[in-house]
């Protein structure tokens, strides 16, 4: 049986070199995250939490309300996809965080968002 209150997180990653400059130490990737209402309770996400390491184990945590503009109110079964983004001083790194919900009938909860990688991908010679 399904927990009552439960949003699971997939996140896939990719590294953008056009937007990049590695002689400046700047590396930047986009994200693309899947937010789906496994539970069994219409619910909402309210805010983000986000720690954000890079390949020197410099830390960055970000906070703040919804994402993207948005503090979506998920059905059972139904998911919310955005893209966001993040720069590394380092070709690689982390992130990983939670989200903070509230249920419609008030139980407040958090959605982990399981910790993923930045990295450049590799090359073959």
């Amino acid at each position: 049986m399904a927990a009552a209150y439960e949003f699971t997180v997939t996140v896939r990653a990719q590294y953008l070199a056009d937007q990049s400059e590695p002689e400046r130490s700047t590396f930047v990737f986009a994200y693309a995250v899947t937010i789906k209402n496994t539970g069994q309770i219409p619910a909402q996400l309210i805010s983000r939490h986000w720690v954000i390491t890079d390949g020197n184990n410099h830390i960055d945590e970000v906070r703040g309300l919804g994402v993207v503009g948005h503090q979506p109110l998920l059905e059972p079964g139904q998911a919310f996809e955005y893209t966001s983004g993040a720069t590394l001083a380092t070709p690689q790194g982390s992130m990983r965080g939670e989200y903070f919900c509230v249920a419609q009938d008030g139980e407040q909860f958090q959605a982990v968002i399981p910790e993923f990688v930045l990295s450049l991908p590799r090359t073959l010679h």
